[in-house]
């Protein structure tokens, strides 16, 4: 089946644009086009990209399994493990390696999950 050539119909909505409206014009489109995948990236995560974001943070490999594996247990994976332990420094004034390990050796983690519920009732 041959697919209808339409690009001169489509071309005389941009035929008489000059360069800086072309460029206005991609933009919009652009936009147009990542605003839902800006909205999926923002809502939604997995084991594998939070992993991903506790190695940039510095952690090992062997640590950000422990680490997100924990955020699943305690529900928090939607959180993003790297704000878990983020904010789990700044709630207790640690390094963030500190809070990071901490939470891979399995302690603070009813305080974290405290706060998130907390913050949800806001």
């Amino acid at each position: 089946m041959m697919r209808a050539d339409d690009f001169n119909a489509r071309r005389q909505e941009i035929a008489n644009l000059n360069d800086t409206q072309l460029r206005d014009k991609f933009w919009q489109l652009t936009d147009e086009v990542i605003k839902p995948l800006l909205e999926l990236a923002r809502t939604h995560t997995s084991p594998s990209i939070e992993r991903s974001i506790l190695l940039r943070m510095g952690f090992s490999s062997l640590e950000t399994q422990v680490i997100v594996a924990k955020c699943v247990e305690y529900g928090l994976l939607s959180k993003g493990a790297g704000n878990v332990v983020w904010r789990l420094a700044q709630l207790e004034s640690m390094e963030i390696r500190a809070a990071g390990l901490a939470l891979a050796e399995g302690q603070h983690w009813e305080g974290v999950k405290a706060y998130f519920a907390r913050e949800v009732k806001r």
